[in-house]
């Protein structure tokens, strides 16, 4: 009798298991089996894509319906929710489907939180979860109801944002309210149908960000959209009387998963799934720099986010004012609207002006066609080609002022078409005279000046080393110099693969020597702002510095107009590019995030105390700071850096480099700097670290807390540990937090004299909180631009966002 037992119960619970299994794993939702958060079940789509059910945000208790990847091991990434608006408590909730074919979910009183709303009347409706992540309510021949065309915070293939202009239905994303909170924000993305339709983001009735109109390949505001573009992704966007909508679809590899989602802080990001290292891999971002705040540079003012100078007019257009920042930019000369003698200057490389009131012309084919009906209006200020892709056709126009202009210095824009007056021309056609000067004495000035340059760069190079002009006297720095054609063959000819990264001085691309030794290879851009300054500097002070916090220069370049910096090569980059992404930082569990704080300290002790050349560097930020492959933080880029004597307490300068959001009051305001600005940079990286946030200026609206109001006020509030990346909540040592946010919050003082200095700081990460100094409440909260009078509480702030590499204003 127990040998038969033994087998029916084995058949048993097989029989069992199964249908459990095969229970749970069902994609559909029937009038008879409702969805109960209590039993646990979810939805499972037929290919194992997607999931559907009751969730809880990581850091929350609350209870959501929502859909998420099922096939991939990311801590449950959501890209839907039903009841954002309405969270329910406990685990008490049921999803039902009515017989008219309407979705319902209730919490534990019955109590309805969420229904889906459908014109369509079905008979025997069921729910189903698809592949592509859609949720559909359908009989199998008509849909009531999806769940893509209602949309949350997250654009996945086969979603469209845009309009459905017969429906009046209006596709958009919106972000959630914090990461625990996906309760809609006041940011978002849509399309703004009114002129030529183009992609924006706004928060609340303000625009906040603006992509700009599609132009048959990409939108002309987001930069990089094709370069970035995933291998096997192609992007859709229809414009006819029916819709205006934006999608992505599959061109071969249907295996890639990605997403577009807008986060709490408003910036849309583009993820793309690495199965190998089972991340998010952040692929595009907007807005990306300052200049893709909304209007930056006013009317007609052109905003370059890696120049010297940030905003700068249009040709044939002078500062309002004299602040282009403020006022934009007015004409020199007024338009001839009579005699037809106006022309047009093509500003290159740019986002296209704000289209909401501009118009197009699909029936024009040629740029000619849209000059004539340009001239022919004298309310026309400019134009440009509707569609780059192929050969070209259609015509913008615009009819106020150019508005929201941004220069891309990698040549990635649109050409512009602006109308200036006949003076304002770039070059009047030359007379007898100026003919004359052209053709005898020019080419004879060019000979002189390139002979002067051959000779002077000829004696500036010896075999092993440079000279340059140091500020007291000129020195042999016995720094090895490279050939270019070794650079060349090292970075497989500067090629885009090995490229690493952007910045104010230009790009920077990985190689390998012949002896095997990988170098990171910094080439002056031809068109930096930074230039012969920069290189000497970086060459004068790096060279001279040995210390394991600081990268280490191997050599340089000089060959013909080339300027070029070889270092020893970082694995993992630097420091911004894992602190501010959400999924890479990750990697930065609090003990690593500690060593960093004390190792750049370690090195600014260095630089300010022990080196051979007591050193200011003037642009500590998170994207100069270097990791190795042990995360050990090395701090570079010291083109911007300044010695000083042991006597000198602080400089004065007339040049004030560096970046907003890092820069010492006392330094912006009055040219002043010392070690203690260095300090003030140190203590705005402190906090970063701690929160992995930027600090993000208050520019866009002064009632917005930054990095550095919301730390003050939980600090005062007793609830400093709240400050702390959520990432690494469960890695903290709660004591080494607080020392490192109190620490931070003292070295940015307003009063130089009241901050720290570097030795005494790296005490102060090793000490108790409570036996540290108390920090005092500054105004740097409020302090604003010191092109603006006073103090106000209103205007904009110059701690802005710091995603610009550099930013250099001429003293007066």
């Amino acid at each position: 009798m127990k040998t038969r037992i033994v087998p029916f119960c084995t058949f048993l619970f097989f029989f069992v298991t199964t249908l459990s299994s095969r229970c749970s794993a069902r994609d559909t939702l029937t009038l008879s089996t409702p969805l109960l958060d209590a039993d646990g079940a979810t939805l499972i789509s037929d290919g194992g894509r997607f999931a559907f059910g009751f969730f809880s945000p990581v850091g929350s208790s609350n209870r959501y319906i929502g859909i998420w990847y099922h096939n991939i091991n990311d801590n449950q990434t959501v890209v839907w929710v039903a009841n954002r608006k309405h969270a329910i408590t406990g685990r008490s909730g049921r999803l039902s489907l009515t017989t008219e074919g309407r979705l319902a979910v209730t919490d534990g009183n019955s109590t309805a939180v969420w229904s889906s709303h459908s014109a369509t009347v079905l008979e025997n409706p069921v729910a189903q979860l698809l592949d592509s992540g859609n949720f559909v309510v359908s009989n199998g021949s008509s849909v009531a109801w999806q769940s893509f065309e209602f949309p949350t915070d997250t654009q996945i293939q086969g979603m469209k944002i845009g309009w459905d202009l017969t429906t009046g239905c209006n596709y958009n994303l919106t972000a959630w309210t914090s990461e625990i909170d996906p309760a809609p924000s006041g940011y978002t993305m849509s399309i703004d149908q009114s002129g030529d339709p183009q992609l924006v983001i706004t928060d609340g009735p303000r625009l906040h960000w603006r992509g700009g109109p599609w132009n048959g390949n990409r939108f002309s505001g987001v930069e990089g959209m094709q370069r970035d573009r995933p291998i096997g992704v192609g992007f859709n966007f229809v414009t006819n009387p029916h819709q205006v909508v934006f999608s992505w679809y599959r061109l071969i590899n249907t295996s890639i998963i990605d997403r577009l989602v807008i986060n709490p802080s408003g910036t849309v990001q583009h993820y793309i799934w690495i199965e190998d290292r089972q991340i998010w891999t952040l692929f595009g971002v907007g807005p990306r720099d300052e200049c893709d705040s909304v209007a930056r540079c006013g009317p007609n003012g052109v905003c370059h986010p890696e120049g010297s100078t940030m905003c700068t007019c249009l040709q044939g257009f002078t500062r309002r004012n004299n602040s282009i920042e403020l006022d934009g930019c007015v004409r020199i000369t007024a338009l001839d609207c009579v005699n037809g003698a106006d022309g047009f200057v093509n500003q290159s490389s740019v986002k296209l002006p704000d289209t909401s009131t501009a118009t197009v012309d699909w029936s024009m084919v040629s740029l000619d066609e849209c000059r004539v009906r340009c001239l022919r209006n004298c309310s026309c200020t400019g134009y440009a080609q509707a569609n780059v892709s192929g050969s070209g056709n259609g015509c913008v126009l615009w009819w106020t002022n150019l508005l929201d202009i941004k220069f891309y210095a990698g040549g990635t824009g649109q050409d512009l078409f602006v109308r200036v007056a006949a003076a304002d021309l770039p070059r009047a056609k030359p007379g007898h005279r100026s003919t004359l000067l052209a053709v005898i004495v020019a080419p004879a000035l060019a000979i002189f000046l390139l002979a002067f340059i051959v000779y002077w760069v000829r004696w500036r190079k010896k075999k092993h080393g440079i000279y340059f002009d140091d500020e007291t006297q000129e020195k042999d720095l016995d720094l090895p110099t490279y050939d270019l054609d070794t650079i060349a063959e090292a970075t497989d000819n500067f090629s885009e693969s090995n490229k690493l990264g952007q910045g104010g001085y230009g790009p920077v691309y990985k190689g390998k020597l012949k002896d095997g030794q990988e170098i990171a290879v910094k080439r002056l851009s031809m068109t930096s702002t930074q230039g012969a300054h920069e290189f000497k500097n970086e060459v004068m002070v790096i060279a001279k510095l040995q210390h394991r916090n600081l990268v280490r220069l191997l050599g340089c370049c000089i060959e013909a107009r080339e300027r070029i910096l070889i270092y020893e090569f970082m694995p993992n980059g630097s420091l911004d590019a894992l602190l501010f992404d959400k999924a890479k930082s990750r990697l930065l569990d609090w003990k690593t995030r500690y060593n960093i704080i004390v190792g750049i300290a370690r090195g600014l002790l260095y630089l300010h105390y022990d080196s051979r050349l007591r050193i200011i560097h003037r642009d500590m930020k998170a994207s100069n700071v270097l990791l190795d492959k042990d995360m050990n933080p090395k701090i570079s880029d010291f083109g911007m850096a300044r010695t000083f004597r042991d006597d000198d307490a602080e400089v004065n300068t007339m040049r004030v480099v560096g970046t907003y959001g890092y820069m010492s009051p006392e330094y912006v305001i009055n040219g002043t700097f010392s070690v203690k600005s260095d300090v003030f940079s140190f203590g705005i990286l402190i906090l970063e670290i701690v929160s992995g946030r930027r600090n993000k200026g208050v520019h866009n609206s002064p009632f917005h807390m930054n990095l550095l109001d919301n730390v003050w006020n939980l600090w005062k509030d007793g609830e400093a540990l709240k400050f702390v990346d959520e990432s690494i909540v469960h890695s903290i040592v709660a004591s080494q937090v607080l020392s490192c946010i109190k620490c931070g919050l003292l070295c940015i003082q307003e009063r130089p004299i009241d901050r720290p200095t570097v030795n005494t700081i790296l005490k102060m990460l090793d000490t108790d909180v409570s036996l540290l100094p108390e920090p005092s409440p500054s105004r740097f909260v409020n302090l604003r631009d010191p092109l603006e009078s006073g103090s106000s509480a209103t205007g904009k702030s110059y701690f802005t966002m710091n995603a610009i590499s550099d930013t250099i204003l001429e003293g007066r």
